[in-house]
């Protein structure tokens, strides 16, 4: 079927601005209910979308744009994705310079520093704070610092086992301790974990370890608990300036969840 033939619809698109995250929250756009509109006309989307405040930070609203124009363009029913920031102080640059193409430092060309290194950063942080939750999921399923630093990705499994019930292939991943010894543990923190870690390059090959400091490397035994410590409080801040987030986006959006229109 040619691209044109294809359709997309209001499901999809919501499925596919699903893995489109907020940057300092590390938490889906769906999830936060900043997506107020979708129109869709044939192969071209429009998305409309509200931020929690007014000014929020420019260079997090443009990421979110970008990331969401790229997600959908990568369906290949979609011809053309237009994504529109609501009720924002930069709204008309951003729109306009998203939807045009532009580099975020053309549009802002007072922008102190480059916005991929603003990137890099924050995906640091939402790393460490996935690493967080799942290095606790290890601890809580018995394994002790040495065995989680010795980890390596060939030693998870997050995938379905045929011969598991579909609810047990969604709640839990097989850890590899040794050639004798396999744990069962909650899949879903190891998943979010090395689906960041991956995009990242910190956990690309079978034999890469599971785990990383905050520098990329490996965790000697002797730092785990330091590096641990630092992974929590990366999370704690995320979670913090979440609720924060989240209230100022009921005080402010209020009212019925997000509409759909499939034009």
């Amino acid at each position: 079927m040619s691209r044109h033939q294809q359709r997309i619809d209001a499901a999809t698109v919501r499925d596919r601005l699903r893995n489109v995250t907020d940057p300092e929250l590390d938490r889906s756009i769906v999830e936060l209910e900043y997506v107020d509109e979708i129109r869709i006309d044939g192969g071209s989307v429009t998305v409309e979308f509200t931020l929690p405040t007014a000014w929020c930070s420019p260079a997090f609203a443009w990421m979110m744009a970008v990331d969401a124009r790229d997600a959908l363009e990568t369906h290949p029913a979609v011809s053309e994705a237009t994504i529109r920031l609501r009720d924002h102080m930069h709204e008309a640059e951003i729109n306009e310079g998203v939807n045009d193409r532009r580099a975020f430092e053309e549009v802002f060309d007072d922008a102190d520093g480059d916005i991929e290194e603003v990137r890099r950063t924050l995906d640091d942080k939402a790393r460490l704070a996935r690493q967080y939750r799942a290095i606790d999921a290890l601890l809580e399923g018995g394994l002790k610092p040495e065995q989680i630093v010795r980890l390596t990705r060939e030693d998870v499994d997050v995938e379905s086992d045929p011969g598991a019930s579909r609810d047990e292939n969604a709640d839990r991943a097989v850890v590899r301790i040794d050639d004798a010894l396999s744990v069962c543990i909650e899949a879903e923190p190891i998943r979010r974990y090395l689906e960041k870690a991956a995009s990242m390059g910190v956990v690309s090959a079978a034999g890469d370890r599971l785990f990383a400091t905050p520098e990329g490397e490996p965790i000697p035994v002797t730092e785990f608990e330091r590096v641990h410590k630092r992974s929590r409080l990366a999370g704690t801040n995320m979670s913090g300036q979440g609720h924060v987030c989240e209230n100022l986006g009921e005080a402010r959006i209020g009212g019925p969840g997000p509409s759909m229109t499939d034009v």
